[in-house]
């Protein structure tokens, strides 16, 4: 009974100062969340579900042990590329040096675009020619770069986080579930990132005239699906070692915003119903109706 009511008492504790309500409707009640239960909820190596703030856990499959996380990466990226403060407007012409083999090619030596198509090309499509374009666009020698996102993530507090490249293809590029969500939280309180990655497809023109058509690896953007959330975007990323990873923010009935991170997850299309499972999980275990 004691137990009972100081989960309880936590729980309220936490609602209250996270801004989710504490009832979805005038007779809901507040249930605790079960921990025996996580492991079975996904098949996702690891897995994680934070407060939008970032202050509270809400979910925990070995949400703190390391592991590759492939294109995630290129949050960190963007982010340390918006540090630079970059000239939008400014052009691009795409060199060798650029093409970076792995994942869908949309941009070739002698195509020149400005800078905001090449961001959105990275984010949206996770393209690593054009996030290895965005690197050497911001002026900054790749070492110099890699030095600044791995500068930033121990500002962030990402104690377990170390990046060694900008897009991700290396396993040496790792973080955790939890770290992998509150990387995302700060990426997408930035406007830029955040629109970005709301973006399912995007159509720009080079300066040749050469037309680009990109489509988005969150598929959770094309999801039709009638559901308790709404997907606001994220990031996937994938290499044999990281296996199928995602992480995106999801906005509830009454406006609670949680950050989902699976990594490892058995498939490319089980990230994303994954993401949905541990979210539903969390919203049906702290939010009965």
């Amino acid at each position: 009974m004691f137990i009972d009511f100081f989960v309880n008492l936590i729980l309220i504790v936490f609602f209250a100062v996270s801004g989710i309500p504490t009832t979805m409707n005038n007779n809901a009640d507040i249930i605790a969340l079960l921990p025996a239960d996580s492991e079975k909820i996904v098949a996702a190596d690891k897995a994680a579900v934070l407060s939008e703030d970032g202050r509270f856990l809400l979910f925990n499959k070995k949400a703190d042990e390391p592991q590759p996380i492939a294109s995630i990466t290129k949050l960190m990226t963007a982010l340390v590329f918006l540090d630079t403060k970059p000239n939008w407007s400014a052009t691009y012409q795409i060199t060798a040096a650029d093409n970076i083999e792995g994942g869908k090619l949309h941009l070739f030596s002698g195509d020149t675009l400005n800078l905001k198509d090449l961001f959105l090309t990275s984010l949206i499509a996770s393209d690593n020619g054009a996030t290895m374009a965005l690197v050497h666009a911001s002026g900054l020698s790749e070492e110099a770069f890699v030095l600044k996102m791995n500068e930033k993530a121990k500002a962030l507090g990402l104690a377990n986080s170390f990046f060694s490249e900008p897009i991700g293809l290396s396993d040496k590029d790792v973080s955790t579930a939890r770290e992998v969500a509150l990387l995302a939280k700060e990426a997408l309180n930035d406007p830029d990132i955040s629109n970005a990655v709301k973006m399912s497809e995007y159509r720009f023109q080079t300066l040749e005239g050469r037309e680009k058509f990109i489509e988005s690896t969150d598929y959770l953007l094309f999801d039709s699906a009638t559901n308790e959330f709404t997907p606001l975007g994220g990031k996937t990323g994938y290499t044999d070692k990281a296996g199928y990873c995602f992480v995106g923010r999801f906005q509830g009935p009454r406006g609670e915003d949680l950050i989902a991170a699976v990594l490892n997850s058995p498939g490319k299309n089980e990230r994303f119903k994954e993401s949905k499972q541990i979210i539903n999980w969390v919203f049906e275990n702290y939010l009965k109706k």
